[in-house]
């Protein structure tokens, strides 16, 4: 049925109908929002006083047997502000994270001693250019790292290795490290030398065969 000015019959009361359609469906203050009453047996003044409560910063927890970095290490060495950084890192097993100085190696035997051979005089043994002293290391400190169990092949060694980066490159002055290559060839073990000192990343199965807890981690 159509109105005198061709409208259809009822339009308002469409409209009517649809405005308390909308009306009754507007979202209303959940009863979450709305402040609670306080209990009888509270004093208002007391939660004025009290105000809102802050829930604590969750800390890292720290192993009772985690190592303590070297005595002779300065507070303000790069190590110390990376030993902290990494034990921050979810993927290490903070147990088997250590700060120390090389362990002394024994030399192995001499290389056999070669006569030079042909017109040219070669094959001479040639022992190449050593370290000094016996047993020592190129490096005044190392930084052992392990991952955990079954996260090498996850990442795990690649996200611990930026963390060494980035922290190694912010110290002041930022330390000369390698130029990082475009892949990593990971095979469960990868260092970082930074001049004076080396960080190893490394899994378990790295970490028990290059360096076993009885002599790397007992002091």
């Amino acid at each position: 049925m159509y109105d005198h000015d061709g409208s259809a019959g009822g339009g308002a009361t469409c409209r009517d109908m649809l405005g308390c359609a909308r009306a009754f469906f507007r979202p209303t203050p959940s009863s979450s929002e709305q402040p609670r009453p306080v209990p009888w047996f509270v004093d208002p003044s007391e939660l004025q006083k009290a105000g809102p409560s802050h829930h604590p910063t969750p800390t890292v927890p720290t192993p009772a047997n985690l190592r303590p970095l070297p005595s002779d290490l300065p507070s303000t060495h790069p190590i110390a502000h990376l030993h902290a950084q990494l034990l921050t890192s979810p993927h290490l097993e903070h147990e088997y994270t250590i700060v120390r100085d090389p362990v002394p190696t024994d030399i192995g035997p001499p290389l056999a001693e070669a006569a030079p051979r042909g017109k040219r005089k070669r094959g001479k043994t040639n022992g190449g250019e050593g370290f000094g002293d016996i047993g020592m290391s190129p490096w005044r400190w190392i930084v052992v790292a392990q991952v955990k169990e079954g996260s090498e092949n996850r990442g795990a060694i690649e996200s611990v290795a930026r963390i060494v980066r980035k922290s190694l490159l912010s110290a002041q002055p930022p330390l000369p490290l390698p130029i990082k290559r475009k892949r990593e060839v990971s095979d469960g073990w990868q260092m970082i030398d930074a001049g004076e000192f080396a960080v190893h990343i490394v899994s378990q199965a790295a970490r028990e065969q290059f360096f076993p807890a009885r002599r790397f981690f007992e002091v």
